[in-house]
């Protein structure tokens, strides 16, 4: 196998703080490579540092290597030529890295004729067949805030192929996606090395890192702790940590103990339909929440899951049946954990900004936030940071910490785990829970893994059954 990239003793600091300790991979020609991780163990602070594309204000330091040329980390612009032509990178949000205004079909395009140089008419051809391929062949049109956040992620990886680069590199390629997206994703990773190419993944997904095989590398609190094949490190793990990871499966979760439910109601809907794109989504849904009360909605990606808590809160316009909320609770206490936490913060301002100003906003115990830092295991230092500077999981829990601030009746939890690793995942999850049945509230929980739904709901409704959507 073909050496395709190298990278020696690359660290990363933040000022004199050292984030990622010195540690080296090497990539081979149609080997996978997956950096398996918690959220905010440096894992995709160390893929960034060898592709130069790390966040301002940090710096990197070694050396790695790419089809025989030699690079400096901490000379991140000098990576740039390889941008596109020989490494393809699929950025951890997909939102961040797609043109707001631009259609999906348009973006992938430009890739092949201003990167690849294909002529425009067989670079239009080869969009639409890398879109149709992703189950995207009805979305070319659409905007990507007009995409659901499965399919914005698809849109992406196709967009970061269409240059034809050797080498890709994706860092959580399959958070939001469900289990049948997933296995889609994965299969045209492997075909990227099946032709002789380089992946490397940076991911939580363990289902994701034993399809993809290879070689697998374990990072914890920026540090490699354990390495070796895949199915190796899997099967026989040698860390307490990288144990205690695939431990963490929801699958491995004690199922609940059945429970009443009573109490008035928090949000009922009846005979509720919702559509988006002129296309109906949901027709006749029956929706009843009480106190306490935590109900799972599942469903392929862009079935309508987002739009249907969209509805419930107000956020979008019904095409059918009525909404009522509990009477005498105020609008902001109903509230939503967004599925892309950078759609939800500021980037202009730091984290502990955002919290600052929603505290004087409403008059809230600013008190408290340091109490939810500890429960949610993040650390003080993030509020120093802006909304780019930190890990997607990070940021997902600084929005969960937000939302309870304002001690909300009903949340609406869009893919609240989606960017976790399992610990964390399992640590986040409880949490929501606890609150729930500790506080009255309902909790209306989307996510793609059925597992974490059936182990923690009372109900789970999925969107592609008929029979379910008529009675919650």
């Amino acid at each position: 196998m073909s050496l395709l990239l190298s990278a020696e003793n690359v660290s990363v600091h933040a000022g004199s703080e050292c984030l990622v300790q010195p540690a080296s991979l090497a990539l081979h020609a149609g080997r996978p490579l997956t950096i398996l991780g918690e959220t905010g163990s440096g894992k995709s602070l160390l893929a960034q540092a060898i592709i130069g594309t790390l966040p301002s204000g940090l710096t990197a330091a070694g050396r790695v290597q790419v089809a025989g040329q030699v690079f400096d980390p901490g000379r991140p612009s000098t990576f740039r030529r390889l941008w596109g032509r020989q490494i393809g990178i699929l950025p951890q949000e997909p939102w961040l890295s797609l043109d707001p205004l631009m259609p999906a079909a348009a973006q992938v395009s430009e890739g092949h004729a201003l990167v690849r140089g294909l002529p425009w008419d067989q670079a239009r051809a080869a969009a639409a067949g890398d879109l149709a391929q992703l189950g995207l062949a009805q979305a070319g049109h659409r905007r990507p805030d007009q995409l659901s956040g499965g399919m914005a992620q698809r849109a992406a990886f196709a967009a970061a192929r269409a240059g034809g680069a050797r080498i890709v590199i994706a860092d959580e390629p399959t958070k939001g996606l469900d289990a049948g997206r997933r296995n889609d994703i994965s299969a045209l990773l492997l075909a990227e090395t099946a032709a002789g190419g380089g992946l490397l993944t940076i991911t939580h997904d363990l289902a994701l890192a034993r399809a993809l095989s290879g070689d697998l590398v374990v990072v914890l609190n920026g540090r490699i702790v354990e390495r070796g094949p895949a199915a190796q490190v899997l099967a026989d793990p040698q860390h307490d940590y990288t144990r205690a990871l695939i431990a963490a499966d929801p699958a491995a979760w004690p199922h609940p103990r059945p429970r009443q439910v009573a109490g008035a109601t928090v949000l009922s809907a009846s005979g509720l339909s919702v559509a988006r794109g002129g296309r109906v989504l949901i027709s006749g849904m029956d929706i009843d929440l009480r106190p306490g009360h935590i109900i799972g909605i599942s469903g392929p990606s862009g079935c309508g899951k987002s739009t249907l808590g969209d509805a419930l809160l107000g956020l979008v316009p019904l095409a059918g049946g009525t909404v009522t909320r509990a009477p005498g609770c105020a609008a902001v206490r109903f509230q939503k954990l967004y599925q892309d936490p950078p759609s939800a913060f500021p980037g202009s301002v730091t984290l502990g900004r955002s919290l600052a100003d929603l505290v004087a906003r409403h008059r809230l115990d600013k008190g408290r936030i340091g109490a939810l830092l500890d429960r949610l295991r993040l650390s003080p230092q993030l509020l120093q940071r802006r909304p780019s500077e930190v890990s997607g999981g990070e940021l997902q829990r600084m929005a969960l910490l937000r939302v309870l601030l304002l001690d909300p009746v009903f949340l609406f939890a869009d893919e609240p785990t989606s960017r976790l690793d399992l610990i964390t995942q399992a640590q986040v999850t409880r949490l929501m829970v606890d609150v729930a049945r500790d506080t009255g509230m309902g909790l209306l929980i989307v996510s793609h893994d059925t597992d974490l739904l059936t182990k923690v709901c009372d109900r789970v409704i999925r969107l592609d059954d008929p029979a379910q959507t008529r009675a919650a």
